[in-house]
């Protein structure tokens, strides 16, 4: 008897945890997936029972604010532009905003800031309810913003001159 228990295999916790798992996912009940996988059911059963005693791992919880849900790397339904290729519903002057991507940055161009900026710069606009819409940080729109008012500093300013005919008083 003592040779029988010896010889038997014994399983640890990740052993069980896995089965647990994949049980979870097929479509077989208790019996059925132990039959398959050749498995005690009171062994599984008592795994079980103890994984199900464990505390579930906590949901994330969303951060609110007041206008709603905060802005999460997924986008919300509610974006107004299409997130793909070729918009079927967008004109052809609103830019297409690409989704975040998990260790990306998005890049925009030129008339993609010129554009989301002219929008945030209109009279009544909220610059955060512009940047949320665009899936970017109230900050990015307004660095973009202090980069253009430089820009235009620094572009060469022409100025008109009239030359009159005339005495040149000293």
């Amino acid at each position: 008897m003592s040779e029988e228990l010896l010889s038997r295999p014994r399983y640890g916790e990740a052993f069980w945890r896995t089965h647990h798992e994949a049980w979870k996912r097929s479509e077989l009940n208790q019996r059925e997936y132990c039959e398959v996988q050749g498995l005690s059911l009171k062994a599984f059963g008592n795994w079980r029972s103890q994984f199900k005693a464990e505390p579930a791992a906590p949901e994330r919880k969303l951060l609110y604010r007041r206008d709603g849900v905060s802005h999460t790397p997924s986008h919300t339904f509610s974006h107004t532009l299409s997130h793909v290729t070729y918009p079927t519903s967008a004109t052809a002057e609103d830019p297409v905003i690409v989704p975040v991507r998990a260790g990306h940055r998005r890049r925009f161009s030129e008339s993609d800031r010129a554009h989301i900026l002219a929008e945030a710069n209109k009279p009544g606009a909220s610059v955060s309810e512009v940047a949320r819409r665009y899936g970017i940080a109230r900050r990015v729109l307004c660095r973009w913003r202090q980069e253009q008012i430089k820009a235009q500093a620094e572009k060469p300013v022409f100025v008109d001159v009239e030359i009159i005919d005339g005495e040149v008083s000293p």
